[in-house]
């Protein structure tokens, strides 16, 4: 159970900062879907076995199907902004507000994607060694 497709990628993904989120396929929306309408059925196809959908991301039983893995993140928003926020001074031990200034990311996507890629890449790079 540790080391499935989901299971090793999930857990290198939770290890980039502000990963708050990883489902792979319809991820949640397999809770209001029924089975009926989201299982990968299988066909022949050109003399092979292929999936006819990929509603599961491309892992079933914490295996890979051969069918492109599919895997989303959810990334919390940067907290460090120029607007005020309510904090706590820890000398005093007495309510302050923060105000960060200087240098901030009010968005970190650029960064965030090629950084979600690789570790995907490296996942599966360790479950194939």
């Amino acid at each position: 159970m540790f080391d499935t497709v989901e299971g090793k990628l999930s857990s290198i993904l939770f290890g980039v900062p502000a990963v708050k989120g990883v489902q792979f396929g319809l991820g949640f929306d397999f809770v209001t879907s029924n089975a009926s309408k989201v299982n990968d059925g299988y066909e022949m196809k050109d003399g092979k076995v292929s999936l006819i959908s990929n509603n599961n991301g491309g892992v079933l039983g914490g295996i890979s199907t051969g069918a492109p893995i599919v895997v989303s993140v959810a990334i919390k928003p940067t907290p460090s902004i120029s607007r005020e926020q309510k904090s706590v001074n820890l000398q005093t031990l007495e309510n302050e507000t923060l105000v960060i200034n200087g240098r901030h990311d009010p968005c970190i996507v650029p960064r965030a994607v090629p950084v979600i890629e690789s570790a995907v890449a490296l996942g599966i790079l360790d479950l194939m060694m």
